[in-house]
């Protein structure tokens, strides 16, 4: 989708199609916390990040998913996180910049 414009990737990105189980064109909202798993191998999986897929609300849903998926595409990134305040933002980059032993001042 990187050649249509800004417009249109704002409402587009993510969501190509419209929604396979109810037809919606608009992104639907998933409100749910937890997901089925097949089986304790299924859900290990998941867990261990070694399949991809939902495995609580908290962590993932499809609606954030489509939300980062938009934000890539309309900042020119390859991936976006979304998470639930500020503080988590910046909680999430001084670990990814810091180092194991070091210290924040």
């Amino acid at each position: 989708m990187s050649d249509y414009k800004f417009e249109t990737l704002q409402l587009h990105v993510g969501q190509e199609h419209a929604d396979p189980a109810t037809d919606a064109r608009a992104v639907p909202i998933y409100a749910t916390t937890s997901y089925v798993f097949h089986d304790c191998a299924h859900a290990a999986a998941r867990f261990g990040l070694t399949d991809a897929g939902n495995i609580y609300g908290r962590l993932t849903n499809p609606t954030q998913e489509v939300l980062e998926k938009r934000v890539a595409a309309l900042e020119g990134g390859v991936a976006a996180l979304a998470l639930a305040s500020g503080a988590a933002a910046i909680t999430y980059v001084l670990e990814a910049l810091g180092q194991n032993g070091g210290h924040f001042v």
